[in-house]
């Protein structure tokens, strides 16, 4: 049975101005969000933006330097053990012992999240199946592939059955297709109530969270869903170019006054402008001009990759305004 302060609100973690300082570096920037209890809510931003210091401070791992925060309704500084009791947590490390055994370190984990005895069984078995390692449960952790061990480490994180889930870049340097499946897990949690709260640097993995913030440099420059972000945070027009020989198109397109930015996009272009029959009509003349043969050009919604390059390319810019500026 929940807490009181678990009960008050329907936003299980609630965040405001949270800083963190490393000396005179700014790691966390003042950042304010909420997470809805149920939803699986990510933190996108390249590494070093301060995704994982945002969670450690969630967590109860780090102290803010400013700022204020509460998950399960308790607070990130004086009630750190409360909050410890009622979330999973699960580094890009695993924290798994590689030399124990894989039954080995669920009954360790059991240990320390202090399962009642007549849970204990019942726990480790559905840890085993769940990970598929009921036949593995007697080997070395260390002979696991990454994608075993992943699934061991949520199994791990979860045996307490805690309502919510920090996952920090839970995903980082596993295959594709453990990628895949390990995302079916965390929707299988979420179905059955458990709060997701993930950090990303992956663009394809963000697109499966309900809710979105984006993080650059320590601050939070958007937060929405991902349909929102794609229609809300994206002024201009992104124009799909799909043409041959596209690293020459590029450095061709990217000269046109009526782009305003063009990057490779798998095998073709991706060309953004503010005016989008201009920009067409543009790129069009130019690649014909130069003897490329243009397969497909047509307005097409933006990716979150689309988005996030926008965003940090204005915030660099904005910036790049300020120090101008205060020179």
């Amino acid at each position: 049975m929940p807490s009181a302060p678990e009960i008050q609100s329907e936003n299980i973690v609630e965040v405001r101005d949270l800083e963190k300082h490393f000396g005179a570096f700014k790691a966390v920037a003042g950042i304010s969000f909420s997470v809805r209890r149920g939803e699986i809510f990510g933190l996108l931003g390249p590494n070093g933006a301060g995704k994982s210091t945002t969670i450690r401070m969630l967590c109860g791992l780090l102290d803010p330097t400013a700022g204020s925060g509460r998950v399960a309704g308790f607070d990130i500084v004086r009630e750190t053990e409360k909050i410890k009791t009622r979330i999973g947590y699960m580094s890009q490390k695993f924290s798994l012992y590689d030399e124990l055994t894989v039954e080995e370190n669920i009954d360790f984990y059991s240990g320390i999240y202090r399962l009642p005895r007549d849970k204990k069984a019942a726990r480790k078995d559905w840890v085993l199946t769940m990970a598929g390692l009921r036949d593995h449960r007697r080997s070395r952790t260390a002979e696991l592939s990454g994608g075993w061990k992943q699934r061991l480490a949520l199994g791990c994180a979860v045996l307490h059955e805690p309502p919510i889930l920090f996952l920090d870049e839970p995903t980082s340097g596993v295959d594709p297709n453990s990628r895949r499946a390990f995302w079916d897990l965390i929707y299988s949690l979420s179905e059955q109530g458990v709060t997701v709260f993930v950090t990303t640097h992956y663009m394809e993995e963000s697109e499966y969270c309900d809710r979105l913030g984006i993080v650059y440099r320590g601050e939070l420059v958007a937060l929405g869903t991902p349909r929102e972000l794609k229609t809300e945070h994206m002024p201009e027009a992104v124009l799909e170019i799909d043409c041959d020989r596209p690293n020459d198109a590029m450095l061709l397109v990217e000269r046109l006054p009526a782009v305003k930015e063009v990057a490779l996009f798998g095998r073709g272009l991706h060309a953004v402008a503010a005016d989008p029959i201009a920009a067409e009509a543009a790129i069009r003349g130019a690649l014909a001009a130069a003897g490329h043969r243009l397969a497909r050009l047509e307005r097409i919604v933006p990716t979150l990759e689309d988005v996030f390059v926008s965003l940090i390319e204005a915030r660099d810019a904005a910036a790049g305004v300020q120090k101008e500026v205060r020179r």
